[in-house]
């Protein structure tokens, strides 16, 4: 019941764990892969990065504020950790890839294929670094990274689209005229805490990423509209808490939901109270299967 393909990706459940989340661990993904359609990694890019310095994450009563900066170990050190993840894990494993120009998203993204993974998705949205956010923001450059990528990789292209610009479906749109077999939305929303007391920016790199509840009804329209705009799948993500927030957003146009936020305050076993909770609305309102609920919200 349950069971969805994504981009040709069999998942057996519609719940993704983002890229961003929960580290870089083998063996820490094989260990909640259970309650998982698929996993994605932390963005990747060609060379290693320390990412911002300290303070970069503010928890809020309404979500997280984090700018970590893309910290990473660079692809050619990353490959014997998706060599690793692809022995342990059942399920799909999604490289999130970046770059500052289309050479080099193509250089991570061809070396995570050829390390064994199933799927690319390309982040054009980091919500505190320009060298990515321009990517989203340029309907040319965004053409330009995904054509390049398409023309050459063999599994499905994801491309991750922020929220932080005027028209996502026009971008959505775009990407997939390039190629791209699948968007994820949304990421982040730029945003800014100021302390008070020494009245300068909290952040070290001042503009944050908002995520959590506050973003949820932005989330829900930006998913709406790429629907209308693309025939390609969609992963929903953006202040899922519940059920109820995943349905919604299934509902407006997503196939698979992603969750990140809300395992900081309910820990790894949202994923399968969200699972319970889409079946038991599937049995409750006569769905036979994930796919016929999407998109139903445009109906009528």
């Amino acid at each position: 019941m349950l069971g969805i393909s994504l981009a040709g990706l069999k998942l057996r459940v519609p719940l993704i764990l983002p890229s961003g989340i929960l580290g870089l661990s083998p063996a820490f993904f094989q260990g909640i892969q259970s309650d998982l359609g698929a996993i994605t990694t932390k963005s990747i890019g060609v060379k290693p990065r320390k990412g911002n310095p300290t303070p970069t994450v503010i928890p809020l009563p309404y979500g997280l504020l984090n700018a970590m900066g893309l910290p990473n170990p660079g692809i050619d050190r990353y490959i014997e950790v998706i060599e690793e993840a692809k022995r342990r894990l059942e399920i799909p494993l999604i490289v999130s890839v970046f770059g500052g120009d289309e050479d080099e998203y193509l250089e991570v993204a061809s070396k995570a294929e050829e390390a064994g993974a199933d799927a690319v998705e390309a982040n054009l949205s980091c919500p505190h670094e320009r060298l990515v956010s321009i990517f989203s923001e340029d309907p040319l450059l965004a053409r330009k990274v995904v054509s390049t990528l398409s023309g050459s990789l063999k599994i499905p292209l994801f491309v991750k689209l922020s929220p932080n610009i005027g028209d996502i479906g026009r971008i959505a749109s775009v990407c997939e005229d390039a190629g791209a077999d699948g968007i994820t939305a949304i990421n982040t929303l730029r945003a800014m805490k100021i302390d008070l007391e020494l009245k300068r920016p909290i952040l070290s790199a001042r503009y944050g990423g908002l995520s959590g509840p506050a973003i949820h009804p932005l989330a829900v329209r930006c998913i709406y509209e790429i629907y209308e705009a693309v025939s390609i799948p969609i992963i929903g993500m953006g202040g899922v808490t519940g059920w109820e927030d995943a349905v919604e957003l299934i509902l407006a146009g997503a196939s698979a939901v992603g969750i990140g936020t809300a395992i900081s305050t309910q820990g790894l076993e949202i994923f399968r109270l969200v699972a319970e909770g889409i079946k038991g609305y599937m049995e409750s309102h006569g769905f036979k299967g994930v796919e016929e609920m999407v998109g139903v919200a445009h109906e009528g």
